[in-house]
């Protein structure tokens, strides 16, 4: 083989492996163009979508140039979500499914939203998270996770892969081998999982079995270290995790896809294109980039690095060859399983029965519930981590303000919090003097601020009430308080309904 047609062979082969993102509600042409030199793969994210029916068209326009193209999205249908996220998810999240713990329901709810993406063109959902959220203080993973338990998460790890590929789209179980246990946002930095083999085994490893058991045809790799297998690589890079524990051990033959390779937990130690031939090189099969590099020079850059790697011996060409292949069956694979299952984008109000379902009271409820007049509702809010769409809104002012006309709102942040010390009372406590007041937090146990702010609130006022959008934390004391176990649209109508007595 002459050296220019050996180096396009190698050229398609990186391309192949590649699952980029980029900007626009249209397909740019660096983009087509690169589907015709051997891109088999594109990622879509919120910068992507403006309506269902656009992304339609979109994936109908990517497919023209490839019909078994995978495209791929973000989409966990609960506080991370790119199909709504303008409005919030109609659907709760995975703790709010566990914390019901009725798999049908887990399944009938993961259905719904494979329909949505099937009508909309999407063949792999990078979801569900199986990870076992066993740190309270993890700030990546929280509610994301079906709960804290490996046995419970693992039940609704099948009931979600199976309810999702019922609906013609393939699941895809992550982080492996398990982001729960961790203090350290992997967008910024590299986290480490420290527990030893046993209680990996059977703390984090069984949803993943579970996912495997039910059918899964990809699992997305963490950017976390592990040092119980690996002291020195992460995950995403590591041989002794993705083929000797995940394709050895566990059995997996199916496609290994990584997380985003521009986080800061491997571009920082190797930067992107470094990143991208290491895991290559130990074992996976796609490269994850779509966060801020979704343009065609991160994509040249990732070609360049791969090809280089093969050059230089730093890559097997048979490890790159085979990466290409595992990505091709998996397009084959996924576009079978699109063409089996007729498109049907009707939806009911499953997410909407299921977050009310996920509601829990504590308190004297009977007492306050429903709210006798139009309270002021104040809602503190964290910073949220990248995986979650700063434009989604949250919160319960706003529906319940549907519900109950008159009712008022305000927001607070931490910096108003630290640097305006009248900030509660101008915010708060004075806008609801003489009506019922509304307290939303998200988290509250996992911010300092947010638990000190919610104990002057609620010791000034005794009567106020609690929402908890997040993982619940300590009671507090004497208040009537509502989990919703998860911050998405449908959770704050089921809490508004609750405040309301609407339903």
């Amino acid at each position: 083989m002459s050296s220019s047609k050996h180096s396009k062979v190698l050229r398609r082969l990186a391309l192949s492996v590649l699952q980029p993102g980029f900007v626009g509600t249209q397909a740019p042409d660096w983009v087509l163009r690169a589907i015709d030199e051997g891109l088999s793969s594109v990622v879509l994210f919120t910068r992507n979508i403006s309506s269902p029916e656009q992304v339609a068209l979109l994936t109908s326009q990517l497919r023209a140039e490839n019909p078994a193209l995978i495209t791929a999205i973000d989409e966990e249908a609960g506080d991370v979500t790119r199909l709504e996220s303008a409005t919030g998810s109609s659907r709760p999240g995975n703790f709010a499914l566990g914390t019901v713990d009725d798999t049908e329901l887990t399944e009938a709810v993961a259905r719904d939203l494979g329909r949505q993406l099937h009508a909309a063109g999407v063949s792999l959902d990078y979801a569900p998270s199986v990870d076992v959220n066993s740190n309270p203080d993890n700030p990546i993973i929280g509610v994301r996770s079906f709960g804290v338990d490996a046995t419970v998460v693992s039940r609704h790890t099948t009931a979600w892969v199976r309810g999702l590929q019922s609906a013609g789209v393939g699941a895809c179980a992550k982080h492996f081998p398990g982001h729960g246990d961790v203090a350290v946002d992997s967008h910024h930095g590299l986290p480490s999982y420290d527990a030893g083999l046993d209680e990996i085994i059977t703390q984090a490893l069984p949803p993943f079995r579970a996912a495997l058991d039910a059918g899964v045809r990809a699992v997305m790799s963490g950017h976390l270290l592990v040092p119980a297998y690996d002291p020195d690589l992460p995950a995403t890079l590591s041989p002794r995790i993705l083929n000797d524990l995940l394709r050895k051990e566990l059995g997996f033959d199916g496609l290994i896809v990584t997380d985003a390779i521009e986080m800061g937990a491997v571009a920082d130690l190797y930067g992107i294109g470094g990143a991208a031939v290491k895991a290559i090189a130990a074992g996976a099969d796609a490269i994850c980039v779509g966060g801020e590099n979704a343009d065609e020079a991160t994509v040249e850059l990732l070609v360049g690095a791969l090809v280089d790697a093969v050059a230089c011996g730093d890559l097997a060409e048979g490890r790159l060859a085979e990466a290409a292949d595992r990505v091709r069956e998996f397009a084959g694979w996924s576009a079978h399983l699109r063409q089996a299952v007729p498109a049907d984008p009707v939806n009911g109000d499953i997410g909407f029965v299921a977050a009310r379902r996920a509601i829990r009271l504590t308190g004297s409820v009977r007492d306050a519930l429903p709210l006798a007049a139009p309270p002021h509702v104040v809602e503190l809010v964290p910073a949220t981590n990248l995986a979650i769409g700063k434009e989604t809104p949250w919160g319960v002012g706003a529906p319940l303000r549907e519900r109950l006309p008159g009712t008022t709102f305000a927001r607070v942040h931490h910096d108003d919090w630290a640097t305006r010390p009248a900030v509660l009372e101008e915010h708060a406590l004075a806008p609801a003097s003489g009506r019922p007041v509304v307290v939303v937090v998200r988290d509250a146990a996992r911010h300092a601020w947010m638990g000190r702010a919610l104990a002057d609130l609620t010791t000034a006022r005794p009567d106020a009430i609690v929402v908890e959008m997040g993982l619940p934390g300590t009671a507090v004391p004497g208040a009537v308080q509502v989990f919703t176990h998860g911050a998405t649209a449908a959770s704050g109508v089921a809490a508004a309904e609750v405040l309301a007595g609407s339903r």
